[in-house]
């Protein structure tokens, strides 16, 4: 039996507050309201309530020695060639305290150079050094890290709990014993990815949300009470609205209107591409084609849950879009970073490339920090710019099934029938964005940014944790054959090289001056 993508159906203005889209707009409104109050009444230090989860043992930090000696070396030359002799003997420090063995002076030295600024390849060392070495274990697994983990999950815990005592239908027993497990789980996703290992290499946690939860759903049957508290949807909406808050229009017009040009020509040639590809060679359904093609296209899973919504989709195929968004992100966040260094591309047009390719903000953002500063806004403006479009393409994919169902019944959809299919949420996420990007000031954004950062995260890898223990590989394995499966690895394909293309030329400085990146 199919289940649902959530259509809100309630009656009146109650659908106010008993449908979960709408829920998720205000649980996320009121989170942000209340981070912007405590830090324009100086309530709390709002610094103080997010955790740290960067971890690096000593042994780590011995196997870095000899890579970092040896790039100390290399800026010895080019400092001692220009006569930057405080440079040098800063450098110097370094490889003493590396040779030494002193973590608390291999800190010390790193944050020397740190200082020089991350715009100088001795500050750049600096910091990854510094980084490194003041990630004690022991910080993380301190009490006063750990509370505001109890804390921030008990927070939630009362949160979710009062959203869906308005929305109904949901056993509150349940999902309150069953919500810690799933918070938990989280916890220790991001937990390792916060390791040196993990960060090195690129690996989010919504890679490890993924896995674990996975293995958890197909190894072992999970009680139904754990399965009470999984609410994907529930999560990753209230999730998505708070993402609206970092879609500040200044930051996406720092590329100018050509991530915007980037952006549109990406989601509609690879969207139509997608569907072509998947309805008339692979003879996949109309709907499963769309969540798919929206999911390649736009911005991943975040667009799949609002298509599934629009097209009132199978949930289980939105799952099964979902794990093919995270297969393929994997190899992309750590192949795409080789490939720009391999063959020299410029930084920013590696970014774009990677931002308008990798389907999850984390991996696009762990993706251009493997290879630059530049790399990493580049590629984050462009993924935020695709994000920012989700908005328009649910409202017209809305339209567009609405008529096409209408088509197909012989009857002419109403204004109501697409409203009612349009995702709510959506306009949560619009009006967070234009709020923080036109009528907060700066100040309060960059104060606040950190905190609705890591409290929309939390909603984020609880959704992921979600979808893995929601998914049964046995039962994705038979859907439609495979055939879906290979739609989005050939659309992904079609994707990488059409972006590819369309980066070059937008950014390459071909046609247009090569915009500048701060």
């Amino acid at each position: 039996m199919e289940e649902k993508c959530a259509v809100e159906k309630k009656p009146g203005w109650s659908v106010l507050w008993k449908s979960e889209d709408w829920l998720a707009v205000w649980l996320a409104f009121f989170i942000m309201a209340m981070m912007i109050a405590f830090f324009s009444w100086k309530v709390i230090d709002l610094r103080k309530i997010v955790p740290t989860y960067r971890w690096t043992t000593d042994g780590q930090i011995e196997s870095r020695a000899a890579k970092w000696a040896g790039a100390a070396d290399f800026i010895i030359k080019d400092a001692e060639s220009k006569g930057e002799t405080g440079t040098v003997a800063r450098l110097n420090d370094l490889k003493e305290a590396l040779a030494k063995k002193d973590r608390a002076a291999i800190e010390k030295a790193g944050t020397r150079l740190d200082r020089l600024g991350r715009d100088t390849m001795a500050g750049a060392l600096g910091g990854d050094v510094k980084a490194r070495a003041e990630a004690y274990p022991g910080k993380v697994f301190s009490w006063e890290n750990l509370s505001k983990f109890l804390y921030i999950g008990i927070a939630y815990l009362i949160i979710a709990v009062i959203g869906l005592k308005f929305m109904g239908g949901v056993h509150l027993g349940k999902f309150i014993v069953g919500f810690p497990i799933v918070f938990f789980i989280a916890w220790v996703t991001r937990l390792i990815a916060g390791n040196a290992i993990a960060l090195d290499w690129g690996l989010e946690y919504i890679i490890f949300a993924l896995a674990i939860s996975m293995f958890l759903s197909n190894v072992f049957r999970l009680p139904e009470w754990l399965m009470s508290a999984v609410r994907t949807e529930y999560f990753i909406k209230t999730g998505l609205v708070m993402l609206g808050s970092g879609i500040l229009f200044s930051e996406i017009l720092q590329l100018g209107y050509l991530g915007i040009i980037q952006a549109l020509l990406v989601i509609i040639v690879v969207w139509y591409f997608s569907y072509w590809f998947a309805t008339k060679v692979m003879k996949v359904d109309a709907e499963f084609a769309t969540i798919l093609s929206s999911a390649v296209s736009i911005c991943g899973v975040s667009a799949a849950i609002a298509t599934c919504g629009a097209v009132q989709g199978d949930k289980k195929k939105l799952s099964y879009t979902a794990t093919l968004v995270i297969a393929c992100a994997i190899p992309m966040l750590l192949l795409m970073p080789l490939a720009i260094k391999t063959f020299d591309m410029d930084h920013v047009v590696g970014g774009a490339w990677m931002g308008g390719t990798i389907d999850t903000s984390a991996a696009v953002v762990g993706a251009g920090a493997l290879v630059s500063d530049r790399a990493m806004v580049s590629a984050t403006i462009v993924k935020f710019t695709n994000n920012a479009f989700i908005g328009v393409a649910a409202f017209a994919i809305a339209i567009w099934w609405a008529f096409k169902k209408g088509a197909e019944a012989g009857e002419k959809p109403t204004a109501g029938i697409i409203w009612e299919r349009f995702p709510k949420f959506v306009l949560g996420f619009l009006a967070g964005s234009i709020i923080f990007s036109f009528f907060l000031h700066p100040d309060i954004i960059a104060g606040t940014r950190s905190a609705i950062v890591e409290l929309r995260t939390w909603w984020f890898a609880m959704a992921f944790v979600s979808i893995g223990l929601e998914a049964r590989l046995v039962e994705m394995a038979k859907m439609g054959g495979g055939r879906p499966a290979v739609v989005f690895f050939t659309a992904q394909a079609f994707n990488i090289l059409w972006v590819l293309g369309i980066a070059y030329l937008l950014f390459g400085g071909y046609i247009f001056p090569v915009p500048v990146v701060r």
